[in-house]
């Protein structure tokens, strides 16, 4: 896995408009507030010549979520990219709907300086995209992908949910080996989880949908994780599998505690062991940044324990692994012996472990019981 330099710096960048919310979302998105965008990008422009000006050194990782980032115009996404200093070979991403995009807008993408692309595919199945509220169809997928590569990106992500209603074991196969002939250099596999709030929630909290089956989704996660790795995809991260040296390097950013910085509305940031996140709609932030007022609802600052802690969980979600310390070694061979953590070597504040598959469908049981443990040892310069 490729690492991030410690003096690396992030941006992340929430466009918070949507043409249609799928009933699975609960991110701080709108379908009716188009009407802002010239504005929320104003307000944009402007945070970030606020919070650059202090002396912030240039960001390695710029990341434009949602929401959906790819209703913005080129011009648009081209403002908020020159209002950022780039370090040298700085990665730009940019999360697109296929429908949202066509070869003359990711053209425009790319020469606004963006180098790579993350669609937001979910599956390759018609029945499957219904269930999941989605309004894109397979050929839009093909499409958007021939459309990125011909306007110049090479890095593309494709984002996939398993464990919809209805989707069957062989929906789910053919979505995968239809994933992998589109040839992305990164893969993205999310189970699918229902939160109570969304329209998906109340469809599951009322009978009318039935809630995902915890066994159904590890078969179809073992099913994804031989397929990719025989495609020549190695797993980084419990949900995410790359090429060799194709990692996301924004995401390594998050699961090695790096710096981000947050901009727009409900955007969340990272910087020495403080964390804070923006309001929450796009009308509030406008209003801040516009008052010359911070657009911050609140933070939070980590205290050494807690960091080493979060630095641990998040660790033994990648493939490197985390080191345990040595009051939890009867935990260890336990979790060893049944098949759930693998050895890696010995280290001078403890073992390095990784999950197996197996454990990484129980890894946030795992982490919880390795923590109760005493199994994140003090992380240095963390205080």
């Amino acid at each position: 896995m490729r690492p991030v330099p410690n003096a690396a710096l992030g941006v992340y960048v929430h466009v918070p408009f949507c043409v249609h919310r799928c009933d699975y979302c609960d991110f701080a998105t709108w379908t009716d507030r188009d009407h802002l965008i010239n504005a929320y990008v104003d307000a944009c422009v402007t945070d970030l010549g606020r919070q650059f000006g202090g002396g912030l050194r240039p960001a390695n990782t710029v990341f434009f979520g949602g929401g959906t980032p790819s209703l913005l115009e080129p011009d648009a996404m081209a403002r908020i990219i020159d209002a950022i200093p780039i370090a040298p070979g700085a990665e730009i991403t940019i999360e697109c709907n296929p429908d949202s995009v066509d070869q003359a807008k990711l053209a425009g993408y790319r020469l606004a300086g963006a180098n790579r692309v993350s669609f937001g595919v979910q599956s390759l199945q018609t029945s499957v995209l219904a269930s999941l509220g989605r309004t894109h169809d397979p050929a839009n997928v093909v499409d958007a992908l021939t459309g990125a590569r011909a306007a110049g990106f090479e890095r593309l992500n494709v984002d996939v949910i398993f464990g919809a209603a209805g989707e069957t074991l062989d929906d789910w196969h053919r979505t995968v080996d239809g994933v992998i002939k589109l040839e992305p250099d990164h893969i993205s596999a999310y189970a699918l989880t229902v939160v109570p709030s969304t329209p998906l929630g109340r469809q599951v909290a009322t009978g009318v949908t039935r809630a995902p089956d915890d066994d159904d989704q590890a078969t179809k996660y073992e099913l994804a994780d031989s397929a990719f790795a025989d495609a020549g995809f190695d797993w980084y991260e419990i949900s995410n599998w790359s090429r060799t040296g194709q990692e996301c390097r924004h995401n390594l950013l998050y699961w090695d505690q790096g710096e981000y910085m947050a901009i727009g509305c409900a955007a969340h940031g990272h910087r020495d062991g403080e964390r804070w996140w923006n309001v929450r709609t796009p009308e509030r932030y406008i209003e801040a940044v516009d008052a010359a007022e911070s657009p911050r609802a609140g933070a939070e600052q980590l205290d050494g324990p807690t960091r080493a802690e979060e630095a641990f969980g998040l660790a033994l979600r990648t493939r490197p692994g985390a080191v345990v310390a040595p009051a939890a070694r009867e935990t260890i061979a336990d979790l060893a012996d049944g098949g759930i953590l693998e050895l890696i070597s010995e280290e001078s504040t403890g073992t390095r472990v990784r999950l197996t598959r197996a454990g990484r469908l129980l890894g946030d049981d795992v982490t919880a019981r390795l923590l109760l443990a005493g199994a994140a040892p003090p992380r240095p310069g963390i205080g």
